[in-house]
């Protein structure tokens, strides 16, 4: 008897739903063609702020080079050069490519304990992430600031003297 009795419940829960496997066929097929290209948009989203805060550091690190390099420098003049060459060397070694880079160094306040600044914009190239709806380009600026020693010795042609 209990046998006749598990058969009988068995047969009720089948007859119950019997096409319930029926209804759901082929919507986790549609929700993955609908997903997917959601999906790779916000990846190439995350992928395109990546790189752009990524860039906007290595920009903030090469100005705090040329301002370093330019506070090294003996005269304004000097200081001007080598900046520019910091700048340039500190983007090429971390990979940055600048489409367009523009270096301000002021220089200003050019003396011993004073300090120089060097301000550095770069315009990078963001067209392969266009898919995401990024723009073609961004721009990047960094600021950077260095002292002069305080017990330099310039002359009057703005140079750093010898000992006096």
């Amino acid at each position: 008897m209990s046998s006749s009795l598990f058969l009988r419940s068995t047969v009720r829960i089948a007859d119950r739903n019997p096409r319930s496997g029926d209804a759901d066929r082929g919507s986790s097929t549609a929700e993955l063609v609908i997903l997917t290209p959601i999906v790779i948009v916000l990846l190439l989203l995350v992928v395109g702020f990546g790189r752009y805060a990524h860039g906007r550091q290595l920009v903030e690190q090469a100005a705090s080079a040329a301002a370093r390099a330019a506070s090294l420098s003996a005269t304004a003049v000097q200081a001007d050069g080598r900046a520019r060459q910091a700048a340039a060397a500190s983007l090429s070694d971390a990979g940055v490519s600048c489409t367009s880079m523009g270096i301000t160094v002021d220089s200003g306040d050019f003396r011993a304990g004073g300090t120089v600044g060097v301000t550095l914009t770069c315009t990078a190239d963001l067209s392969g992430l266009a898919l995401a709806g990024l723009p073609g380009s961004v721009t990047m600026t960094g600021t950077g600031r260095a002292p002069l020693e305080q017990f330099r010795q310039i002359g009057a042609t703005g140079g750093a003297g010898s000992d006096p």
